[in-house]
């Protein structure tokens, strides 16, 4: 069940959140956007994703020592318990006791699948494979929706505890999953079980052991090179050679959060509850738009390794930009900066129709690129490391905004849609200006595609040029003396 979910449930708020139930009880607030303007609630939503920060810290020694499968098993054991002590909750530290569990779990799961994916794939279908990740997201968040919906209705107003207690079931399929899968070649080759990782590349490539053999060769090239590294963090963070991959590693995840994806689909309820509609009514529109974010996310899947990443990026950020801007204007003309008054239907419908208009643009570039981008611009020595800063950078803003959002709504009015509008004008002219295009490149040739970038070719080192250099030097000294 999702955060938003439980924030317009009755008999959560009255047992967790009485404050802020009988506020609105009493109508004691009477401006649309402060209704629900809580510290407390907020942290409620955002402990999970700190949660996921921390623990994706962690992932990239486990996902080293262990691989990724087993890394994804722990994940799934941290979320089932999680989901389980949330069910039964009956104070709230152990309701934010097992927020923080679920949390561990997202955060070594997002680190693993994303390394995982790309690492089983063949470049050519790199995209699409890594993609489906995206697509479990967005089935995961119209499934909360659902049973949002579903549990509601439930007399009592104990569903809520039914709510929270099915996420264990997602993660009892991740727990299983992991156990019937085999590790990734490159994580065996880490781990020195040279056989087993030959023959886990010819099962998954569905051919003989000699027909992988250059593949193979390359990806023990590759792995050779990344154990040379003694100190895996230093050389990514203080040396300068991946100045190119640390932008992204960093700037991705950063402006994933700041396209304000997750004011809409984390708060859609309370957001459709602000702007006029019956507590129904917003969690049906909650369930419009999962429906329209898993749907839209096949856009990505069918094209990205055909259209390339680049193009996704740039369409689907000018949709966005034009969607919050409308959607702010509509939200202004009924509310004004009072947020007094009463929201027509025919406004309503607009707002509902333009938030789809904007999952659609996030769910085929912003939603799937993010994760895609960074999982496959990282060489091998680096990757597991790289991956960790992408997934806590990315949890910590998903904490912040979420922490903020409610305040920012109250202060900023209709404003904050134009707030995230500017963010994706600056962040649709940074993939235009520094993104290369990575569709259908090998993994262990990405460094190359940077090296001919207008751009970062000024910055990148490359070590396979100064090695012949001195090769050749060698020679050269040899034959004079």
């Amino acid at each position: 069940m999702s955060a938003a979910g439980l924030t317009s449930t009755e008999s959560f708020l009255l047992l967790f959140f009485p404050d802020i139930y009988q506020q609105q009880k009493n109508q004691v607030i009477t401006n649309q956007y402060c209704k629900f303007d809580s510290q407390e609630l907020s942290f409620f939503g955002s402990s999970l994703f700190l949660s996921a920060a921390a623990a994706s810290l962690f992932a990239s020694p486990m996902a080293r020592a262990f691989g990724r499968k087993w890394t994804l098993f722990y994940a799934a054991v941290a979320y089932i318990i999680g989901a389980c002590m949330g069910g039964v909750a009956t104070t709230f530290a152990m309701l934010i006791t097992g927020r923080l569990l679920l949390g561990v779990g997202v955060g070594l799961c997002i680190h693993a699948s994303p390394l995982y994916l790309s690492e089983m794939a063949p470049a050519q279908q790199r995209g699409m494979l890594n993609i489906l990740f995206q697509l479990m997201i967005t089935i995961g968040i119209l499934s909360a929706s659902l049973t949002n919906y579903w549990t509601s209705k439930f007399i009592g107003g104990w569903g809520w505890r039914v709510g929270l207690a099915m996420g264990a079931v997602p993660g009892s399929i991740i727990a299983l999953g992991s156990l019937a899968i085999p590790d990734t070649p490159i994580s065996l080759l880490s781990r020195g079980e040279t056989e087993l990782a030959r023959a886990t590349l010819s099962q998954i490539r569905g051919i003989g052991p000699d027909d992988v053999r250059q593949e193979f060769d390359d990806l023990a090239a590759a792995c050779e090179e990344s154990k040379a590294v003694a100190n895996p963090w230093r050389e990514l963070l203080f040396t300068g050679k991946y100045k190119p991959q640390l932008t992204f590693a960093l700037g991705v995840p950063f402006f994933q959060q700041l396209t304000g994806i997750n004011v809409i689909m984390f708060y859609a309820p309370v957001l459709f509850k602000t702007v006029g509609f019956r507590s129904d009514a917003s969690l049906v529109s909650s369930v419009i738009t999962g429906l329209v974010n898993v749907f839209s996310t096949f856009v990505a899947v069918v094209t990205a390794d055909k259209v390339g990443r680049r193009a996704l990026f740039l369409q689907g950020g000018t949709q966005m930009i034009i969607s919050q801007i409308l959607v702010g204007t509509f939200i202004g003309l009924q509310f004004g900066l009072s947020g007094t008054g009463a929201i027509s239907e025919q406004y309503a419908m607009c707002i509902v129709l333009f938030v789809c208009v904007y999952v659609a643009g996030f769910a085929w570039s912003w939603g799937p690129m993010g994760w895609l981008i960074p999982s496959e611009v990282y060489p091998l020595a680096v990757r597991s490391q790289a991956q960790s800063i992408t997934v806590a950078v990315n949890m910590c803003f998903t904490a912040f905004i979420g922490q903020v959002f409610l305040a920012l709504l109250c202060h900023l009015r209709f404003g904050l849609f134009y707030f995230f509008g500017a963010w994706l004008l600056l962040m649709t002219i940074f993939i235009a200006v520094l993104l290369p295009e990575t569709k259908s490149v090998p993994l262990e040739e990405v460094a190359h595609v940077f090296r001919k970038h207008w751009f970062w070719r000024k910055y990148v080192i490359d070590t396979s040029a100064d090695a012949r250099g001195a090769e050749m030097r060698k020679r050269i000294a040899l034959e004079m003396s």
